[in-house]
């Protein structure tokens, strides 16, 4: 738990508002991957996602009201290895620039190196997200590389930049 948000468990009755945010281009132009998507498919990722070993999302909640906000995640773990990818996505628009990411990510890889003792929090952001960028700057991340023109959205090539946290940068951090 946070200071001012927790993460829970995505529940069937949260579907709608991925739906929402989701489909909205202001919301999904930072994520990997972006398609129109409908109630139904919402749901059954919902159902499936209990069931997945490699990926673990949590929905990010405001304690003060216990409105849902966003999600974050591990995904891709590699237990053998001992590494995730880190995911997030704020979708309530009007909780944008209030550091809920910061706390979330935060928060995420605590439990990715406490909880599962994990070595390794990886990421890709497009170069064109400056506000997480700095959140991951934040939450200890550093920029390991650069996927040169490794995204095609709005009518041109964006670069995608590799950023990680290593448990013992992590330690030092604390």
């Amino acid at each position: 738990m946070g200071t001012r948000i927790y993460l829970r468990a995505i529940e069937r009755e949260d579907a709608h508002l991925f739906v929402t945010w989701l489909n909205d281009s202001d919301v999904n132009r930072t994520l990997l991957t972006s398609r129109p998507i409908n109630l139904p498919y919402e749901l059954d990722w919902v159902e499936k996602s209990y069931h997945r070993e490699h990926d673990i999302t949590l929905g990010i909640a405001l304690k003060e009201t216990d409105q849902l906000i966003g999600s974050t995640g591990l995904h891709k773990l590699d237990y053998r290895n001992r590494h995730a990818m880190f995911g997030i996505l704020i979708g309530e628009k009007s909780e944008w620039n209030k550091g809920y990411g910061t706390e979330a990510t935060a928060l995420t890889v605590k439990y990715a190196f406490e909880t599962l003792n994990l070595n390794r929090v990886w990421l890709h952001v497009y170069e064109h997200n400056a506000r997480g960028i700095k959140a991951y700057e934040k939450a200890g991340f550093r920029q390991e590389g650069v996927l040169r023109q490794d995204s095609y959205r709005e009518g041109r090539y964006w670069n995608t930049i590799t950023m990680a946290i290593l448990r013992e940068e992590w330690d030092a951090l604390k």
